[in-house]
Formats: structure tokens, sequence, C-alpha cells
């Protein structure tokens, strides 16, 4: 599924000579760390975030522009927000039936250990925010380089100066029906959607958003690969 939607787009700009853009998440769709968990507790939304970090993995190694909806690099998951304070005209307009996007609209934690974290000044902010997000304010993650925001730096710094990509071409390798498997920009991206390890081919490892095994991928990750 993963590469017929790259597939998909890559053939519709192509028709039309434009350069590919690319996202996982918006303010109208739900947070991908949310999306990806099987459920929400903790240790599915943990899995969601691992999930999240593999698939930012595939985005960024695909040629032309990403797109990262703020939040994202903090790895911030839906809210769960009382009817009180939902803000969304589709609320209204669906008689209450339709809770809306305000789950993915809550405003970023920058600092501090109680809401609004810095967003405002004003406790009451204009959706509430938890207070469980203490632990992924930007403050704290910039100091832990095991964070999802460390993990976008380090990526994004990869990106810049690991890929060299020439054309809009994705070249894709046979590696099996739970493996997703392809050279961009010089750079090889395997990834494993499966329920265990699988053995990774020779080459540099640049970046995974788990630790290798044995030069074993465990499921629910990715890795880049150098391949020059």
């Amino acid at each position: 599924e993963i590469r017929g939607a790259i597939d998909n787009s890559l053939a519709a700009v192509k028709a039309v000579g434009a350069p590919p853009t690319w996202a996982l998440s918006n303010h109208d769709v739900y947070r991908e760390v949310t999306r990806y968990a099987p459920d929400d507790s903790p240790e599915g939304i943990a899995i969601g975030t691992d999930r999240a970090r593999a698939m930012l993995l595939v985005e960024l190694a695909l040629p032309g522009t990403a797109f990262i909806y703020n939040g994202a690099e903090l790895g911030l998951p839906n809210v769960e927000l009382p009817d009180a304070v939902l803000q969304d005209p589709v609320w209204e307009r669906s008689g209450h039936t339709a809770r809306g996007r305000d789950a993915v609209r809550v405003p970023i934690p920058w600092q501090g250990d109680t809401p609004p974290f810095g967003f405002s000044t004003n406790p009451h902010t204009w959706l509430p925010m938890p207070p469980d997000w203490r632990r992924l304010t930007v403050e704290r993650q910039l100091d832990d380089p095991a964070s999802t925001l460390s993990f976008f730096c380090d990526i994004l710094r990869l990106r810049r100066n690991a890929f060299h990509f020439a054309e809009n071409d994705v070249e894709w390798l046979d590696s099996g029906p739970s493996v997703l498997a392809f050279v961009s920009g010089g750079v090889l991206s395997v990834v494993n959607t499966g329920s265990s390890a699988v053995q990774l081919p020779d080459g540099e490892v640049l970046i995974a958003n788990a630790p290798l095994s044995g030069g074993k991928l465990p499921p629910d990750s990715a890795v880049w690969l150098a391949t020059r």
C-alpha cells in the first residue's frame, strides 16, 4: 500500500511535469502517531511512535518536497477533548455527531511542566493542552538525544547532506511482502512492516529509528543505508 501511494503520486506529477510533494499528516488528518497505533494505550502509542518515525524515513527519502505538520516533530498524538471545548464548525454543523478535527489542532507545547507550556500567557488556550504533554515539550526534547525532535533534526541533516537527487526516480527492490525497499538519491531505504526482524543487505548504516541487532531490522522500523 505504501509503494502504491508513492507510485501513484510520482505518476501524477510526472504527467504534468511537476515536482512531487509528500506529507504524512495535516490539520485535517489524524496525527501519524495516533493513526499508526494499534490502540490508544501507552503501549499502542509507543508502537505508533515507532511507526511514525519509520514512515518519516520513507517520506524524507523521496525526491521532491516534504511537508511536516507542526507537532509531528514532537511526536504529538491526537488529543481526546471533552465535548464542551470543541471548536471545529463540523461539530456544530453535524448536530454534535461528528467531532471534527480539533484532536489534531491542540497548541504546541514549548516549555515548562504545566499547560499552556509556554504557548500563551493565558492558561485557557483555545483548545486545552493535556498535562502529560510535559514530556513532549520542545524544551525537554531538545535535551534528549533519543527524542522524536532530536530524531527529526538528525534525519533532516542527513537528507540535506547524504542524498543526491538528480531526478524524481525511485528504484524499487524485490524485498518480500512485508518489507519495502527502494533507492532514491543514492540512499537505500528499507522499511519492515512485518512482525519479525529481517536481514539487511550490506551497507553503511546512516540512521535507523530502532536499534539494529545482528544486521537485522526489527518490526515497525526503517533504516537508511549508503549505496555509494
